[in-house]
Formats: C-alpha cells, structure tokens, sequence
C-alpha cells in the first residue's frame, strides 16, 4: 500500500508518530490529526514541511473530515497509559467510541482502508495464557481500567460490525506494551517510570511484588508489524508484540544494569485490576505477515534511555 494518502489519528502520540515517520519514509502522504491531550507536537515537529505531511489540530470524538482522497484510516487516538486513562476516563470512551466511528464514517465515505490501533487490555486480566487472538478476555466493565479496556472493545466490535454492514476493509491490531523514544517521561507507562527513575537516582517503584509479567516490544519492531497488517489482506484481530515474557521485577533490574543506577526497589500496592500475566501468541503475525521482534529487550531500553537522558537534561 505504499505511495497511498493515509490519515493517522493520533499522529502525535508516541506510536502514531514514529508510524508516520515510516510510512512517509516508504513514500505516503499523511494526514495527521491529533488533539494534542497526550500526544506532543515535539513528536512531529521534524516533519513539518516535510512533502506529503499534513497535520491537523482536532478532537476526532467529533465529526471528522478530510478533503481529497484517502487509501487508509489508521485510528491510533486514545490515552494509552493507566496514569492517562484514569485521569481522562470519560475522553478515553469517547475516543474509543465516537472516534472510533467518526473515522469509520471517514473511511466508508472515502472508500478507504481502515485500521484500528486496538490492544491487549482487551484480554483483561486473562485466564487463558498466552494469549491468542481466539480468546475472548477476562475484564472488569465497571472498574477502573474498564475505560480503557471496554472502548478498545467496543471499537473492535464497531469495525467489524462496518465491515460487515458496509463492507469495510478493517485491519485490527492488538498491541502489547511497546517501548521506544518518544515515551511521555511522566506517563505512567513501567518502561519509562523505570528509566526516568533510574536516570535521576529514584528509588524504582514496583507495584505488588514485582513478579507480575509483561511482554515489550520495541518500538521499531512494533511499527513494522503495524505496517506488515495494514498490506495484508487479513480481516480482524492480529496480535502484535513481543511473545517473550518478563516479570516486572526483572524488567527493573535490566534497567538497573543497562543505566547503570544505584537505585533502589520500593514495593506498592498493587493497583486495582491489574493483569497479573500478559503475553501474545504471534502465531498468527508470524504466520500471516512473516513478522516477529528482532529488536532485544536490552538494547531497545538502552536506545530509550539515551533518548531519555537527552530530554531530562533539556
């Protein structure tokens, strides 16, 4: 699909904007839209006046347009953060919702593609590990992640439900945690608690006792996967994330080691709702789109402190 005309909602965010970098890099134009509640314009701000971008101010939980011919629709605007879905509750539904079907009315009336950037939280806190595709979650509707989890929900159930009415052409990606420069320093996000701490000699926060597991992704890998299911032909959910596991524990003595911090582990309670296991079965990445992580652990959080370290010392 490339050398096509592609909106991304989002453009500003942390993986919104490293896709727009790719998919300019390969030849598209791209609209970006973002209302900035989270997304920072410094993440895009090297590509104004760069040919064939185009960026746009704007809240999608209201109606969306864009003039001209598009080929694709990359829905990637929402919270994605626990501390920004908690502080932003009724704007992450909205997003997940009303955006989610403004940008599919976009695509419909253009006749474009459309993707929508969903995520692990939809398994919730599961019972099945790892988790494939086939699924169907364990989640708490009316706690307090249930914002997040419940609108990526809907969203998905919204795609499908165009593209079997209208006759969509839906791509669905599910994303586990991904990591890289252009992580917000205070987002809440445990990679970038991490390293922030870790750079300013602050005691590492854990919450429960550490031994809860998560799968990162760098963020190189993460886009060339999104890119790989937006060329398929693949209708519906593919998970996209690294399926090797690590606790949380483990995670902060990696950043410990590779920051070379002294910095000691304080223990909290562990948050409400909070998965207690999280990892993709890619089987079906790797099988639909021959795509899996290169990118390891290590060296993917030693490229984002580096990038870290610059921004705390601006």
């Amino acid at each position: 699909m490339s050398n096509r005309r592609v909106v991304v909602t989002g453009g500003a965010g942390f993986l919104g904007s490293h896709l727009c970098d790719a998919l300019l890099g390969r030849g598209d134009q791209v609209v970006a839209i973002d209302n900035l509640s989270t997304g920072k314009m410094a993440n895009v701000e090297h590509l104004f006046g760069a040919e064939g971008f185009t960026f746009v101010r704007h809240d999608v939980s209201s109606y969306v347009w864009v003039p001209g011919p598009i080929d694709a629709v990359l829905h990637f605007a929402s919270p994605a953060s626990p501390r920004d879905y908690l502080e932003l509750p009724i704007p992450t539904l909205k997003v997940g919702s009303l955006g989610t079907h403004n940008t599919l009315g976009l695509a419909k009336d253009k006749g474009a593609r459309y993707f929508l950037a969903s995520t692990s939280e939809v398994y919730g806190d599961p019972q099945v590990h790892p988790q494939p595709e086939s699924y169907w979650g364990h989640v708490n509707p009316v706690g307090p992640r249930g914002v997040y989890d419940e609108a990526k929900r809907f969203g998905e159930a919204m795609a499908m439900a165009y593209h079997r009415a209208h006759g969509i052409d839906v791509r669905i990606a599910r994303i586990f945690n991904s990591f890289g420069p252009r992580l917000r320093p205070g987002d809440g996000r445990v990679v970038s608690n991490f390293l922030v701490q870790a750079l300013r000699g602050e005691p590492l926060t854990l919450y429960g006792d550490g031994a809860q597991t998560r799968s990162f992704c760098y963020v190189d890998d993460e886009v060339r996967g999104l890119l790989a299911l937006l060329d398929s032909d693949h209708v519906g959910p593919v998970n996209i994330g690294n399926p090797e596991e690590h606790t949380v524990a483990e995670l902060a003595r990696i950043v410990l080691e590779v920051t070379g911090s002294t910095s000691p582990l304080v223990f909290e309670e562990l948050p409400v709702d909070d998965p207690s296991q999280r990892r993709p079965d890619t089987t079906l990445a790797r099988r639909l789109l021959d795509w899996e992580p290169e990118i390891e652990l290590r060296d993917g959080l030693a490229r984002t402190a580096a990038w870290l370290e610059e921004v705390l010392e601006r």
